[in-house]
């Protein structure tokens, strides 16, 4: 072997050798720093005004999470009213999107990074995330979906995900983040709801095989003071059951068995401080559930960066939708004072804050979904103490207790007349209507039929 051989074999190893050490020493600083600001947030359209970024960066969060639909690469088929396909009429069954090229999507990505807000962002907080079906590619989509491949790789090189994360070489885009010393140890953990998810409807599979064998091992690890699990679609609430049949929404409750199945793996890993974090919806809301495990699960859903529901009505129209809100029956959502509006659903665009006082005795969470201007619309306050497993005696008493919780009844075990008087008001409204028409006509034929007599008699 030749001296410049050696050479340049030395010098890889030195470079291999650093690298080495400045990848160990990320993962090092990450543990010794105690991260107390996470911003979170979904629904993102990379063509639309985003002026909510300001407000993010003026947090300044240490870490924030997409949750999905952080662009939109999908895009609506052209009107065809005629033949099998429409986007009119009964639209069950039938693809509203189609996906975009792989050159669409990553031009798309790249205009979305490009938001100097968002650039301002990636400068002062790491920046993690998930998927869902906007980006994933085609709308509602899961498994079947056949350009997932493809899409995974640019979502990845969004996320800056280093080229040899294992992130790239799995099917899915499911993954983990440890951060802080013990004691004051956060593990997030992001759930990829698409790539191998069953049709809605199927009661099937929402993670597939692999995750819930991956998730069943990060949620029985080591032990640490928070867990914040990050999934795309909500995880507790069922607007779903009390809004058909004039909208439907995805959600873990469309898929019992699944969430069950996740409710019962966070029980039997005796994990403290668990909640969840969801998007998808075009609204914010904070939800709880007292009956799953032996101390409340939360669900901070913030949606969206652009998208929001109010934003796809005339303004004068927005009191009317916030109407519906409240009249919408919810066992789930966390109702109080700190809410903007009365049904403590927020219908523009938001962003989610998690600050944690580690200093406090007992350490305190707050849980806020907040506006363009960083002002909240809806919050609640966590001791950390009370995201604990109990023991066997408190666990009959905590029982009892969330049985006879407002948190406790879930959405399908409303009486029918509660659970669907959305649809009852809104098809007495069209009837009443209808009536008022058909009278109009009646009488408007009768008036001329009079004064065509009248004239014949004249």
């Amino acid at each position: 072997m030749g001296i410049d051989q050696r050479r340049w074999r030395w010098w890889n190893a030195v470079v291999f050798i650093g690298m080495v050490g400045v990848t160990g020493s990320n993962s090092q600083e990450k543990q010794k720093q105690v991260v107390s600001r996470i911003a979170f947030g979904s629904c993102s359209n990379q063509s639309a005004p985003q002026p909510i970024w300001d407000a993010v960066v003026d947090f300044h969060p240490q870490v924030f999470i997409w949750l999905g639909d952080n662009i939109y690469g999908d895009f609506k088929r052209p009107f065809k009213i005629f033949g099998q396909e429409r986007t009119v009429g009964p639209w069950k069954n039938v693809p509203r999107f189609v996906p975009s090229s792989e050159q669409e999507m990553k031009t798309r990505y790249e205009k979305a990074k490009s938001n100097p807000g968002y650039a301002r962002l990636q400068q002062n907080a790491e920046v993690i995330g998930t998927w869902d079906d906007h980006d994933y590619g085609l709308n509602d989509a899961g498994k079947e979906f056949h350009g997932k491949i493809t899409n995974q790789k640019l979502l990845l090189d969004f996320l800056d995900e280093p080229q040899d994360s294992p992130r790239r070489k799995q099917a899915g885009v499911y993954a983990s983040y440890m951060y802080g010393p013990v004691g004051r140890d956060i593990k997030i953990v992001l759930l990829d709801t698409r790539y191998h998810r069953d049709p809605v409807g199927s009661d099937g599979t929402i993670l597939g095989n692999s995750q819930w064998l991956w998730l069943e091992k990060e949620l029985k690890g080591p032990p640490t003071a928070l867990t914040i699990i990050g999934s795309s679609i909500q995880v507790i609430s069922n607007l779903s059951a009390t809004i058909r049949p004039l909208f439907a929404m995805e959600s873990w409750a469309r898929f019992p068995k699944e969430r069950d199945r996740l409710f019962k793996l966070i029980a039997d890993s005796k994990r403290a401080g668990v909640f969840f974090i969801s998007g998808d919806v075009h609204f914010g809301e904070i939800t709880r559930y007292d009956c799953a495990l032996d101390y409340p699960l939360y669900d901070l859903t913030s949606s969206g960066v652009t998208q929001s529901v109010e934003e796809v009505v005339p303004h004068f129209l927005r009191s009317f939708v916030r109407f519906v809100a409240w009249l919408t029956p919810s066992t789930m959502r966390v109702k109080d004072q700190n809410c903007r509006y009365k049904s403590c659903i927020y219908g523009q665009t938001n962003f989610g804050t998690i600050e944690i006082d580690w200093d406090s005795h007992p350490v305190t969470l707050k849980f806020k979904v907040r506006d363009k201007d960083s002002i909240m619309v809806t919050g609640v306050d966590v001791s950390l103490t009370e995201l604990q497993p109990s023991n066997s005696e408190v666990l009959d008493r905590a029982k009892t207790e969330h049985n006879n919780s407002k948190h406790c009844t879930l959405e399908v075990s409303l009486p029918w007349i509660v659970r669907h008087r959305l649809a009852i008001l809104f098809f007495s409204a069209l009837f009443v209507l209808l009536v008022v028409f058909v009278v109009l006509v009646y009488t408007c034929f009768r008036f001329c039929r009079l004064e065509s007599c009248k004239r014949k008699h004249d």
